[in-house]
């Protein structure tokens, strides 16, 4: 009985030692990935942030990217480069267009940085029709520089936020503005100015050079008929005459 008390507290260290390391290396349990929560914690994002509520493209996000295989990849642009946009600029669209706007900054596929440098321009968004290739985004790289571009704003890639096998999320340091919505339309080529016409009546001469069109025809059937008419008159004049004469 001695020997078993001495035992106890040898084995009770033993328990407390093993439920010790137990915890130590179990992971701990990961909550659904929330791209509020991602742009909150790094900060600075805050006007990306709001307008991702506003619209329900967090939402929409989100429930993506926990119920379905499909990555993303978000360029998210900071409060600074919200507030460099020329006054207005956002209040200059619709309600639809700036959801169109903030679906420009996300791609349906998982992008990680290397990936950019294969990546086969343009890449598609999820704005506008992906399939017709509207609203594209082109990216190109230099050595570890991811650079993209709009058609209307040149930036790069400057820092990486999150990154998982799911979503990637990286920092731009401009608002992303679409040709579509903030691009010049193409300047038509100006309409070549028809040839010179002739006058109606030199191109009437023209197409009837030897006096055989039908008012060629018409003026000499009237000169005829007068002529007739003249001869006439003078016949019924002459006859007259001899009568008088006789009396």
């Amino acid at each position: 009985m001695a020997k078993l008390f001495h035992f106890l507290p040898l084995l009770f260290l033993t328990m407390i030692i093993q439920t010790i390391h137990a915890q130590t290396i179990a992971p701990a349990p990961s909550g659904p990935t929330n791209i509020t929560q991602v742009l909150e914690k790094a900060g600075q994002f805050t006007t990306f942030m709001k307008l991702l509520k506003a619209t329900q493209v967090a939402d929409r996000i989100n429930s993506q990217l926990n119920n379905s295989n499909q990555g993303l990849t978000i360029f998210a642009p900071t409060d600074n480069a919200f507030s460099s946009l020329k006054a207005g600029t956002l209040n200059s669209i619709n309600t639809q267009d700036q959801l169109q706007l903030l679906q420009f900054h996300i791609l349906p596929n998982l992008y990680t940085m290397s990936q950019f440098q294969t990546a086969s321009n343009p890449l598609h968004t999820q704005a506008g029709n992906s399939d017709d290739g509207e609203y594209p985004l082109n990216v190109t790289t230099s050595g570890n520089q991811v650079n993209v571009t709009t058609g209307v704003v040149d930036t790069t890639v400057s820092n990486v936020i999150y990154s998982d096998n799911q979503l990637a999320v990286y920092q731009v340091d401009k608002v992303l503005l679409p040709m579509a919505l903030f691009g010049q339309a193409p300047t038509a080529a100006p309409a070549e100015a028809p040839a010179p016409t002739k006058p109606e009546k030199n191109v009437r001469e023209a197409d009837s050079p030897t006096g055989t069109s039908d008012t060629s025809v018409d003026a000499s059937s009237a000169v005829s008929l007068n002529s007739q008419t003249v001869k006439g008159v003078t016949f019924v004049v002459s006859v007259i005459a001899m009568i008088v004469s006789c009396f």
